[in-house]
């Protein structure tokens, strides 16, 4: 009865199918030291863990130079615009460069707002089978799985967001007047890029490196593990 009554309470996690087999996968037990672990704790282990990893992580994207001033995510330049910022800067306009350069993770970190809800959506359809292969797999396993699972949607969701955002950031204007200055320069292959899909990629990269920080620290670092829960769970992955 007991257990009917836990799988009643993490329902909301599942779909009609999954519930299905949850029923199915309820008796069935892992071992660790600290006792044994049910299917539930370890897709509730799994759903904390990466609502942690969006929660501290994906939130500092947000803030302000969460992309610029983080060399691990910060967006460069793609290669056509590379040769656009030198000439500049051969030119003495380093400063239009220099903000064309800022202006871009300025996009990027007020897009990463709309991330969260999809990462949660995907949380949510997690199955039994998901969680115990992620909790069993590579460091990287749960990253892969929520890039797997959501970066259909958070493209779709980010490209708006990215051309409103540079707008809200003044990157569109900042752009249009480098853009113009450059294609008036005489003899310049004349440029016309597609930042607002380039930002967009280089912002959705930037989210599944910062969640990938953060699960290789839970999986790695037991003092990372903040809740019984988690230390349960997650000793099933310290003993593989």
């Amino acid at each position: 009865m007991k257990k009917i009554i836990l799988i009643l309470i993490c329902l909301p996690l599942f779909s009609n199918a999954q519930f299905k087999e949850a029923l199915k996968k309820a008796e069935s037990k892992l071992k660790t030291k600290s006792g044994t672990v049910s299917g539930i704790e370890i897709a509730n282990g799994l759903k904390e863990a990466l609502d942690n990893g969006i929660k501290k992580q994906v939130s500092k994207l947000t803030a302000v130079d969460g992309f610029y001033k983080n060399e691990m995510v910060k967006i460069l330049l793609p290669e056509e615009l590379q040769m656009v910022d030198k000439k500049l800067r051969q030119l003495g306009m380093s400063s239009l460069a220099d903000e064309g350069l800022k202006v871009l993770n300025r996009a990027a970190e007020d897009a990463v707002k709309e991330a969260t809800p999809i990462f949660v959506d995907a949380v949510k359809q997690m199955t039994f089978t998901d969680a115990k292969n992620i909790l069993l797999g590579k460091e990287d396993a749960a990253t892969n799985y929520l890039q797997g699972t959501t970066s259909t949607s958070l493209y779709a969701k980010f490209n708006p967001v990215i051309k409103t955002s540079f707008s809200n950031v003044g990157a569109d204007k900042v752009w249009a007047n480098i853009i113009s200055k450059y294609n008036s320069i005489p003899l310049v292959k004349k440029v016309n890029p597609d930042l607002t899909d380039y930002t967009t990629s280089k912002a959705m990269e930037g989210v599944f490196k910062m969640i990938a920080v953060e699960e290789k620290e839970i999986r790695k670092s037991i003092t990372s593990r903040t809740s019984d829960l988690l230390k349960k769970v997650f000793a099933l992955q310290d003993k593989k």
